[in-house]
């Protein structure tokens, strides 16, 4: 989240909103910009189902062309439901990730249409990804 917040030069201007799971700053951001929380699977697939139909009644409300990501299992079944009606998915590794991928990142790779990394060691996992140095 606070990754996502660092962009809002990039977003302020735009029609958009957050989907995120309850911690202390997205409630916090949830107070002064559009945002939405979902059920954080935490890998378990009861939950994971869950947030899957929480994140489709979302998409099907909110209809966005684009879906911007820095990952944590809250995002997958979102991210996937973009990608099945057509949205654009761009993922950010995130910054903490140096030398191995992220769970979210595995999964959301294969789909993505741009696919960020901020430290060369991880194009190994992801050799079509774009390397942009530490942007965070």
């Amino acid at each position: 989240m606070t990754e996502l917040q660092q962009l809002k030069g990039f977003y302020e201007k735009t029609n958009h909103f957050f989907v995120t799971f309850k911690r202390p700053n997205s409630l916090e951001l949830g107070k002064k910009e559009k945002s939405y929380f979902l059920t954080d699977p935490k890998r378990n697939p009861l939950l994971l189902l869950q947030n899957f139909f929480e994140s489709l009644s979302i998409f099907l409300k909110e209809k966005p062309r684009v879906i911007v990501s820095t990952g944590a299992g809250v995002a997958v079944p979102m991210c996937y439901i973009g990608k099945l009606f057509g949205a654009k998915i761009i993922f950010i590794e995130s910054y903490c990730r140096i030398t191995g991928p992220s769970f979210s990142g595995r999964v959301i790779y294969p789909i993505s249409d741009l696919f960020l990394v901020q430290w060369k060691p991880l194009k190994k996992f992801y050799p079509n990804a774009k390397f942009l140095g530490g942007f965070f």
